[in-house]
């Protein structure tokens, strides 16, 4: 199946026919009034946007148009499951390769011809950057300044030529001048690391817009030398079309936009803060610069954005659509893999649960470590093992596991110092971290615990804390002070002791809200510095953690702050939900 859908104008056309788009004929501000008004659509599910004038600037803005699951089946043709499993059955087939294999999945060797780029004439109009008239959104209160959150960063490797495709965000500091939140984990990072290393500039392009297959495309976590540009066209059925920069790069001639430039060495600036999809800010930091030498556009151009904040945001359905693609491959490649779900609400990088068919005991922890040394799962912060008759999507599911099948004192491995998000600021170092594994499968030997209560407060030294007792398995305590003094106390607490996990929130955290709860808990504490055992016994060098495990997941002070909109922003979207038609 084709994917229907040749650049951005004619998906939202076809987002508009199916009464999934609205187009907002009052004016707009993209200083922060858009990214209130496209949070509450995307909690409430509500319809794609096109903000028809934009304050202070000559184009239109497309938003949320990928922010429910069935605009992603839409904009790929199918479900994006449907797409993991006929590559997962293409790859088995093919090992060896065999000319009945070949008949069989001719379809995809067919669409594996489609995988050059085409090249075409690009875009109508050229001219100087003039980066000031875009409507450039600025997302949240604190944020470092304007950013660009939706852009198809296009480098190509010195050594062989190959390209990328990425989104990493830039701050615009002026007209033609941006920052590059370019990040070493990812295949552009690894491009300017070798022009450093040479001593020369990186030439790069910046796509905005283009049909919504290479959008996503620009998200997968594929292999580092595979083009994403060459695999939209695999996905799509149909070839990439591009056209040729003067910096020697290709770029998407569907595109809205396109910026060409370079990115000079050894030159930083200093980048944000901005709101990531962490729910906080990340911390300014210096980052490299691009300067932008021309811009090639449409003739009316629409400028695309997204908003990445608390749970849930766009960015949800981009990454739950990854993951059920690129899923069927993983279990191809590991065979006792069941399933695999990587948490939203955590901001993905911070919680995945895996379940896995076990032969023989810890089967299930040399797949997480595996797992965990792979691609963008190397990014990952805490893995849950569970057996495959756990629901790996329904995380009260993995909490029964948790309290029927976690012992501490055999299933918690820590890993301290390992590469990390760069968003992550829970270690107080860019890039770098702790991750764990919590084993809660059934083979081998078992503890058993029981709790005695079910408190929706906690006393503590004669002070009543609000608590949820999260399925017998996890105790969550909110406090206005300090995590590490109150769960210490907790934990010495034999009432206490029949939980397998007890974790401190700060008040910002409601108890009773299972999004907001997942995110207060996981994108707040560092595995090293922050998870406490009840006590430790020492075999050798192997410590044996006994009683629960405390987790001292409120806010610190040096972490950044939480995203929060304006009240009189909030206020004034109040006002006008009427004049806007939604």
């Amino acid at each position: 199946m084709t994917a229907p859908f040749s650049d951005l104008g004619s998906f939202l056309a076809h987002l508009e026919a199916q009464k999934d788009l609205v187009r907002v004929r009052a004016e707009v501000d993209p200083r922060l009034e858009m990214t209130e008004i496209a949070t509450r659509l995307v909690k409430a599910g509500g319809p794609a946007v096109v903000f028809e004038r934009a304050t202070g600037s000559p184009y239109p803005v497309a938003i949320n148009f990928m922010a429910t699951a069935r605009r992603l089946e839409w904009a790929l043709g199918r479900a994006p499951a449907q797409i993991g499993e006929e590559l997962a059955a293409a790859a088995e087939d093919f090992a060896p390769p065999t000319v009945s294999a070949l008949w069989r999945h001719r379809g995809l060797v067919a669409r594996a011809l489609k995988m050059r780029p085409q090249r075409v004439v690009g875009p109508a109009v050229v001219e100087l950057p003039r980066l000031d008239t875009w409507p450039v959104l600025t997302c949240w209160p604190e944020d470092g300044g304007r950013f660009v959150t939706l852009p198809l960063v296009i480098t190509k490797s010195p050594s062989n030529g190959r390209q990328n495709l990425g989104m990493y965000r830039l701050q615009v500091y002026d007209e033609r001048t941006t920052g590059m939140h370019i990040q070493i984990e990812r295949g552009g990072g690894a491009h300017y690391a070798e022009y450093e290393s040479r001593g020369e500039s990186m030439p790069v392009a910046v796509a905005l817009g283009g049909d919504p297959v290479t959008i996503l495309a620009s998200v997968l976590p594929l292999p580092e030398n595979m083009d994403e540009l060459s695999f939209a066209g695999f996905l799509r059925n149909q070839r990439t079309r591009v056209f040729s920069l003067s910096n020697g790069l290709q770029a998407p001639a569907n595109a809205e936009f396109v910026l060409e430039g370079h990115v000079p060495i050894h030159e930083r600036r200093l980048e944000g803060p901005f709101g990531d999809h962490f729910g906080h800010y990340s911390h300014a930091a210096p980052f490299p610069v691009f300067y932008v030498s021309k811009v090639h556009r449409r003739q009316n151009p629409i400028y695309p954005a997204t908003v990445v904040g608390k749970p849930p945001q766009e960015d949800k359905f981009l990454g739950n659509a990854v993951q059920e693609m690129l899923l069927p491959l993983l279990k191809v490649m590991r065979p006792e893999l069941v399933d695999l779900w990587a948490y939203f609400e955590a901001g993905f990088h911070n919680l995945a649960v895996a379940s896995v068919r076990q032969r023989y005991p810890k089967e299930a922890v040399k797949t997480a470590l595996g797992l965990m040394g792979q691609g963008q799962m190397s990014l990952t912060k805490c893995v849950v093992l569970v057996d495959p008759s756990v629901n790996v999507r329904k995380f009260g599911d993995v909490l029964d596991a948790l309290r029927t099948h976690f012992n501490p004192a055999e299933d918690w491995i820590l890993l301290p110092g390992t590469p990390q998000d760069t968003l992550d600021f829970t270690s107080f170092k860019m890039n770098l971290g702790s991750k764990m594994i919590l084993d809660a499968t059934s083979l081998g030997p078992q503890n058993q615990p029981t709790t005695s209560a079910r408190p929706s407060r906690v006393e503590v030294d004669g002070v009543e804390f609000p608590a949820r007792n999260w399925r017998d398995a996890l105790l969550v305590v909110r406090t206005s002070g300090p995590g590490r003094p109150l769960i210490e106390k907790i934990l010495r607490n034999p009432a206490f002791s029949g939980y397998n996990l007890i974790a401190a929130v700060s008040e910002d955290v409601p108890l009773d809200d299972d999004e907001l709860l997942l995110w207060g808990l996981f994108t707040r504490f560092d595995c090293a510095r922050d998870v406490v055992p009840a006590s430790v016994k020492m075999n050798g060098a192997w410590p044996a953690y006994l009683g629960p495990l405390g987790v001292d997941a409120t806010w610190k002070s040096g972490y950044p702050k939480p995203l929060v909109m304006k009240e009189d922003i909030v206020h004034r979207v109040n006002r006008r939900w009427k004049e806007y038609g939604l």
